[in-house]
């Protein structure tokens, strides 16, 4: 994922969360808000309290490859927030996948 991608700053993350545009379920909470550019940004959190630095950044990791290889399913100028839940550190890949993938299709279907 290239770095004009991705959202880093915490006054980026408070604006899109302030906006209480989200969709969860089991696994991930994603606050959404549109943004002026042609492109979607995403920002990953993990908390603490989910595990150590390696398990965070492995899930990150994850986060991030999913998201590039499917690109079909979100909408350019959309800016996401992902919050990672404890439910999803233990769940396979594969569930991970196709949960946050469900996700973004719902929010593209709002948005359209």
């Amino acid at each position: 994922m290239n770095k004009e991608y991705i959202l880093k700053r915490n006054e980026d993350f408070k604006k899109i969360i302030d906006k209480k545009q989200f969709i969860k379920n089991k696994d991930y909470i994603i606050y959404y808000d549109k943004n002026n550019l042609h492109q979607a940004r995403f920002g990953i959190s993990v908390g603490k309290k989910l595990g150590n630095a390696v398990i965070r950044n492995k899930n990150k990791r994850q986060i991030r490859n999913i998201l590039s290889k499917n690109k079909k399913y979100y909408s350019n100028g959309i800016d996401y927030i992902i919050i990672i839940r404890r439910s999803a550190i233990i769940s396979s890949f594969q569930e991970k996948c196709t949960n946050l993938l469900e996700l973004l299709d719902k929010i593209n279907n709002f948005n359209n």
